[in-house]
């Protein structure tokens, strides 16, 4: 049975994560972020879904309503903002990878293999390693820390230095780091990207650059 888990701020403050299945959903009692459910888990060696039915679960919410109502905050979040990264990686897909070949291409003038389409094929050759081999890494950038989160319907913005302000829907991918080091995936959310594509445009190395929030 699959599981969504959001976070949630009262409007005096209080905070409390809320477990939505396909019965419904309910706040989870015993917590307040989503990050001390998912520690709790790690210690006990459980999953997610078995560290609700642990806490156990309260009251109904609707969730429609309390988004309507900007109660729901970011997925995942930390007290101290640095503590959290937000990172992404570029030429994962072949759009992606198209349109900046292009744009190196236009660059070079060369026939040859552009360093973005050699980047993008090791990709694929590599991307998804047999165990116990080591796959080929992707092409990271930094996007910003805790600080540049944006809850869900709040107003994106723009700093005074960009050129552009481009929305891209994402998945975004969360990663709580283990006591020993070890990252325990938690699961997916929606993302909007928001990029300066002109700057982007300007110089394919300039995609860390480009990215606003």
């Amino acid at each position: 049975m699959s599981m969504r888990l959001l976070q949630h701020r009262a409007e005096n403050g209080a905070r409390s994560v809320i477990a939505a299945t396909a019965e419904g959903a309910f706040f989870v009692t015993g917590v307040d972020s989503v990050r001390a459910l998912a520690s709790r888990a790690i210690a006990d060696g459980t999953a997610l879904a078995e560290a609700v039915e642990a806490c156990g679960t309260g009251g109904a919410v609707d969730i429609a309503a309390e988004l309507a109502a900007g109660r729901l905050v970011s997925p995942i979040d930390h007290d101290d903002p640095a503590h959290l990264i937000m990172t992404g990686t570029g030429l994962t897909h072949l759009g992606s990878a198209e349109g900046r070949d292009k744009m190196h291409r236009a660059a070079a003038a060369a026939e040859t293999l552009t360093d973005s389409m050699r980047m993008f094929l090791d990709g694929v050759a590599g991307g998804k390693p047999a165990a116990g081999e080591t796959g080929q890494q992707p092409e990271w950038f930094y996007k910003g820390d805790g600080s540049g989160l944006v809850a869900p319907g709040d107003a994106l913005t723009s700093p005074a230095f960009a050129q552009d302000g481009g929305e891209e829907p994402e998945l975004a991918g969360i990663y709580l780091i283990g006591p020993n080091g070890t990252p325990f995936r938690l699961g997916l959310c929606l993302a909007n990207e928001f990029s300066d594509h002109v700057t982007e445009r300007h110089n394919y190395l300039w995609l860390a650059h480009s990215k606003l929030r």
